[in-house]
């Protein structure tokens, strides 16, 4: 759905996603009119096996960081656990059940964290 009066142009095959305060590319914006990503202060683990294939994953919801550094938790958690896993939208997971070793690790570095689910 087109929503109108904001105009302009939204992404770019050149520049990629575009800012619509100063309409460069985002890794290039001087505005700062990209919001930051926000959260209630409190890091979320838990286990999650459904629509995995029967795998299970430690799942970290609620850490306050922009995708860059997101990515580079991602990595400090999965090498300190010795597995593989990911960073994305604003989740990170972890191959395996880790969720004692993660939230060790979280709290370590200052986060209050919370078990979530079962």
């Amino acid at each position: 759905m087109k929503q109108r009066g904001t105009g302009g142009l939204v992404y770019s095959t050149e520049g990629g996603q575009m800012c619509p305060g100063c309409r460069r590319p985002v890794a290039q914006c001087t505005c700062a009119a990209t919001p930051a990503p926000r959260g209630d202060g409190v890091v979320r683990v838990s286990r999650e096996k459904q629509g995995r294939g029967g795998k299970t994953v430690t799942v970290v919801r609620g850490l306050v960081l922009d995708a860059e550094a997101l990515s580079a938790y991602g990595r400090k958690l999965r090498s300190a656990c010795g597995s593989g896993g990911t960073a994305k939208d604003g989740i990170v997971e972890v191959q395996g059940d880790h969720v004692e070793r993660v939230m060790a690790l979280l709290q370590a570095d200052g986060h209050t964290v919370k078990r979530a689910g079962g």
